[in-house]
């Protein structure tokens, strides 16, 4: 467990202080200041680890413990390489932010790129793919530690949910900031997850090559 910081402990106080209040315009408040301290606009990514339960079952929890940890020593400095910030690691999911969607979609190329190769070296039963989800819009932010938002809440359902293993979906709203690329192809998607309609792309690299700025 990490020792929560001053800000972490503020940013508790106030949840418990909006959770306690019982008048509209003070709870409004609250929240105001808690978007003026922690908000900050970003490009969220979610990587997921596929086959969990397929491979623990075949070869048992070690074996993917060992793959999870191959995945995060991985992941780390090619987010920080692309100017991103890696927010945290929860089980076999990777989060990070980034200032610009470009950004984030170039770092989910270049971590597909860096296990397509180290597949090609390894045994089937080792092979490590992610399907990735980007959003982008404004987030609270926790001391670089966590974030919450509707674009975690996206990134997540696109990376977890919907994208299949090697793949990269983008929401609208992050692909109208990043624009278009010669580093990639996007293709237009619908997507329909608990009952919402989102639109978005699928991503694919083109045949440039995926360096940080």
């Amino acid at each position: 467990m990490h020792q929560t910081g001053p800000a972490e402990r503020d940013f508790q106080q106030a949840l418990l202080r909006y959770s306690q209040e019982p008048d509209a315009g003070e709870r409004a408040r609250i929240e105001e200041g808690l978007w003026a301290r922690f908000g900050a606009t970003q490009a969220v990514l979610v990587a997921d680890m596929s086959g969990f339960s397929m491979i623990t079952n075949r070869h048992g929890i070690v074996h993917y413990l060992s793959m999870v940890h191959r995945m995060q020593r991985t992941a780390e400095p090619i987010v920080q390489g692309f100017g991103g910030v890696l927010v945290k690691f929860d089980a076999d999911n990777c989060f990070a932010m980034f200032p610009q969607a470009r950004q984030a979609i170039r770092a989910a190329l270049a971590l597909n790129h860096a296990f397509d190769a180290a597949n090609r070296m390894t045994p089937d039963e080792l092979d490590i793919r992610l399907g990735c989800g980007i959003d982008a819009g404004r987030i609270l932010v926790l001391e670089d530690r966590d974030f919450f938002g509707e674009a975690v809440n996206r990134a997540s359902k696109l990376g977890e949910d919907l994208a299949e293993p090697g793949e990269i979906l983008v929401s609208d709203i992050a692909m109208q900031q990043a624009g278009a690329d010669p580093g990639w192809h996007a293709e237009p998607q619908a997507f329909s997850i608990s009952g919402l309609q989102w639109q978005g792309y699928r991503i694919r690299a083109s045949d440039a090559e995926d360096e940080p700025d």
